[in-house]
């Protein structure tokens, strides 16, 4: 007798996140690469053991926002307290069917704007312990680089 399940997709993506209570969980590490010319590392960088030398190490939760990782970023780099900086975010992650990384294009933010993508977590975009997080920092008087996803016309 074959079971099939009633669970739509619908129901899975609305599940909620379960809170993380951050004075009993153990913050995770998270190293951080950041650039300042708006556009992610390349993924020959991450090879073979090898990191970009920008990096950042953070402590945090995996219910960490997108907004809350800016500001620490900001802590560091005075020149992105600019209002009008750009934050673009991406995960880079070992990409398991051949060697090497790959990224994913996360959200982005801006210093003193609100944005969609602030209250988005590490959680949210599947951000898995040991995995990296690129931030493609850009200054209030440069536009960002277009997104790699160019709508086909």
């Amino acid at each position: 007798m074959a079971v099939e399940s009633r669970v739509t997709q619908e129901e899975i993506k609305k599940e909620p996140e379960k809170p993380i209570d951050r004075e009993k969980t153990c913050p995770l590490l998270l190293r951080v690469f950041t650039t300042n010319n708006g556009r992610h590392h390349r993924m020959d960088e991450f090879s073979r053991g090898n990191v970009p030398s920008s990096e950042l190490q953070i402590y945090t939760w995996m219910d960490a926002t997108l907004k809350e990782l800016t500001s620490l970023v900001k802590e560091v780099y005075p020149e992105a307290r600019k209002k009008g900086t750009h934050f673009n975010f991406a995960i880079v992650f070992t990409d398991i069917k051949r060697p090497g990384y790959r990224v994913k294009e996360i959200g982005s933010t801006m210093s003193g704007r609100k944005g969609t993508d602030d209250s988005m977590t590490l959680q949210s975009q599947k951000f898995q312990i040991g995995d990296y997080l690129d931030i493609a920092i850009t200054p209030p008087n440069r536009a960002p680089p277009p997104s790699g996803r160019m709508r086909p016309y």
